[in-house]
Parts: structure tokens; sequence; C-alpha cells
């Protein structure tokens, strides 16, 4: 057993009272997440239909609203553009929790055979665009939609209050456009009430139904977008020495980037990637051109190392110019910050998930070097974010679609247990904080 799954489980043992919700409590909890079950999958259905790409999340929000509004909450819309925020306040005093979930899709065209899949055309930075729920957030909605219904049957048990944040372009925004978790924060969404500690999911095509993995501290990394321009001196193809050649320096900077990582960061105790995905250089084949653009992403699981990479890039790449007589801008835009799991909050709620999906099916895992906003979310409050299982048990992982692909499949099986973990996660967090 992990040792932080083995302590978990021994505060559990010796200090069972430490969780006040009662066991009808949690028996109404399971018996609503079973009666809305196919409630939970309509909605997901319908979602993944009709996705909506971020800060356009129009149509997608205001089912949200009409949803919380017809449970009685406090409904506040238009945040970040298109978020959707409903306020759950107990039937006794006690503190605040935020759940959060995702709400856009992604420009890609859905290859997926389902009834429901989507057709849908989009915009995205003047192109049109397939649109599809490629990453899940559609269950992410219709996960929080019925956790919230769950709460809002039982909310005179509820000890405090309860947050739902529905937010808008986790994916990121179009050009020139502010958004995300990060304009949710800075408009006010963590206060009035102010938040205790919040929690996210996030379904995980390649990781079986039913199970959960999770990670105390740092569990998604940081990125960031690096834009490099390198300049020469254009000439004919056949007579380079005439010129400066930016696409042989652009090679040699790609291959010192790579020196970053694999030289230069202590890899047993930290992990970076630095990845150039696109590069653009010239039209022709015998003409040397005057310029290359090339872009990329910097991941990091340490702020510091986040920025000591930073200057290691802008040093590398001016160095490497210079010695080739070619000049090179560099532009680093940081992104999401790493995504860091409160680990006094993590310790206090994993006998909770183990409760719930069972002690086999809950695992602590090395980080991951994808990012998420709720990075933002968790810089401000104790934060805890986690996977959930939504692979078929019959499917080799090796064969399942990858996110941000066309051929994403989610085994819509395993939300109950996402809408379980969420409610009995708040409830917990309240009763254990609330008295």
């Amino acid at each position: 057993m992990k040792p932080l799954l083995l302590f978990s489980f021994l505060l559990h043992l010796f200090f069972p009272n430490i969780f006040f919700g009662t066991e009808k409590t949690k028996s109404k909890i399971d018996e609503l997440a079973n009666t809305l079950e196919p409630k939970l999958i309509e909605w997901r259905r319908h979602f993944h239909q009709f996705p909506e790409l971020g800060n356009r999340e129009f149509k997608t929000s205001e089912k949200i609203a009409k949803h919380l509004q017809s449970l009685g909450m406090e409904v506040q819309t238009k945040i970040a553009h298109t978020g959707v925020v409903g306020i759950l306040k107990g039937g006794k005093p006690g503190k605040v929790v935020a759940l959060r979930a995702d709400m856009d899709g992604l420009p890609v065209i859905e290859e997926v055979d389902v009834a429901f899949a989507s057709k849908e055309k989009g915009n995205y930075n003047g192109k049109e665009v397939g649109v599809m729920h490629a990453c899940g957030h559609d269950t992410h909605i219709a996960i929080m939609m019925t956790v919230a219904e769950v709460l809002s049957s039982m909310k005179n048990e509820i000890r405090g209050t309860v947050k739902f944040i529905f937010q808008p372009a986790e994916e990121g925004v179009p050009d020139g456009e502010e958004g995300g978790a990060a304009m949710m924060v800075k408009e006010g969404v963590l206060q009035n009430p102010n938040v205790d500690a919040a929690f996210a999911l996030h379904i995980d095509g390649q990781l079986d139904v039913g199970n959960i993995e999770y990670r105390a501290g740092a569990y998604m990394a940081s990125s960031d977008v690096l834009k490099i321009v390198v300049k020469g001196k254009q000439t004919h193809g056949a007579y380079p020495w005439n010129g400066v050649d930016p696409i042989v320096t652009s090679a040699q900077i790609i291959t010192g980037l790579q020196t970053i990582v694999s030289r230069q960061i202590p890899l047993t105790t930290n992990i970076a990637v630095v990845t150039i995905g696109s590069i653009h250089g010239g039209n022709r084949s015998n003409i040397i051109p005057g310029e290359v653009e090339m872009v990329g992403t910097i991941r990091a699981l340490d702020t510091a190392i986040q920025h000591s990479v930073h200057e290691k890039i802008q040093r590398t790449v001016k160095g490497i110019a210079e010695s080739a007589g070619a000049t090179a801008e560099v532009t680093i835009t940081k992104g999401y910050p790493v995504t860091i799991n409160d680990v006094e909050l993590t310790t206090k709620m994993i006998p909770t998930l183990s409760r719930v999906a069972g002690e086999n099916r809950i695992h602590d895992v090395p980080p991951r070097t994808g990012a998420e906003d709720f990075s933002f979310i968790a810089l401000k409050v104790p934060g805890f974010y986690f996977s959930l299982g939504g692979k078929p048990l019959k499917v080799k992982k090796e064969d399942t679609g990858a996110h941000h692909s066309p051929k994403l499949f989610i085994d819509e099986s395993g939300m109950k247990l996402g809408v379980r973990a969420m409610c009995n996660l708040a409830i917990d967090f309240l009763e254990m904080d609330g008295k």
C-alpha cells in the first residue's frame, strides 16, 4: 500500500468519527445516484451531440443555469463570458466547498460511431472547424449537474455551502481573448461566499471504469507557449555561403533545446518537457529563406524548474543563433501553472474515495505532464483534483482513442462513480471541518 494511502487508511481506522456524515446520508447519495443515472446519461449525450468551443458555450451554459435554477439555487451567469455558478446553502452553518466542472469542446471532427456523435461546426481563430467533446468535458457537466440535484435534495442535512462552478474555456481561448479559470478567479468566483476548498475530477478514457487516480502535491504540469523566430539572410539555395541559413540554424536550435532537459535538469527529482510542435520557413526548394518560425510547449512540475527552463531556453537559442551569424527572438507566454493537490486536504479525503470506490480501486500515481487550468483555483484555495476511469473494461488501453483525438470513447457506466465521489467529498469535507 502506498504511504499516503496507508496513512489515510490508519487515520480512518483509528479515528472513524472523522467523517460525521451519517450512514443514512451516504446511503441516500447512493440511492439517488442510481435513480438519476438515466438522466445523467441523457445529459451527457445531449452535451456530447451539441458541443461548443471555449468562450462560446452559450447553449451549454443556458441549459446548466436552468437546471440549477429549477433546484432552487442562487444562480450567477456570464462569469468569464459563459461561466455559471450555483450556490447551494445547507440547512446548517459551516464552511464553503466548491465543485468545478469544465464545459468546452475542442476543434475536432468526431470519428466515433455513436448515435449521439457531434456534427457541430464552429469558428476557431477565423476558420470553420468541427467541434467535439474530445476530452470528456461533456461527462464533467453531466456529472456535476447530477451532483447538484443529489445534494439539493438533501440540503437540509448539509453543514455549510456548496458552490457549483461550471467553467468555460479550460482548453484555452481564441487568440486575443481572455477566459477560463483564471478569468473566473479574477472576477471573484472564489468569493461571496469565500471558498474554503475546491474539488474537481477529469474523466480518463485510458483508465478502467471504476478506478480513480490521484497524487498529493504536484499532479499536473505547468504549460507555457514557446515561440522562436530565427532571422538569417535569404539567398540562392545553390550558394548558401552568400547568406545565413535560418533552417540549418533552427535545426541546431531544436537539438540544443533537447539538451536542456536531458543534461541540465536533475531528472531523478524533477520533470520537464520542451517540445517544438510546428516549424515554418521558406516556400521552394532552391531558396534559402530569410526567416523561420517555430512554436512549441514547455512543461514542468515545479515552479522553480519552470523558471530555470525559461532562462536556459533564452540562453541556448540566442547562443546557437549567434554562432551561426543569425539572430533569434524568443517569446515565452505563460499558460497554466502547476496543478498542485493540497497535501493536507488530499490526505484527509483519500478515505472518502477509498470508501466510495473501494480501497483497491484508488491509485496514488506519478505526476503527469498534461496541464489543467483548475491550477488557477488551486493556487488560491486548497484544491484536490483526481482522475476518473472511463475506459471499457473489455478494451485494451492501447486500443482506445486518446484524449483530444477524434476517436475518444467514454464508457458512460463510469460516470455514476464520479457523482458518488463528488457528493461524498463535499459532504465529508463540510462535516469534518464544520464541527
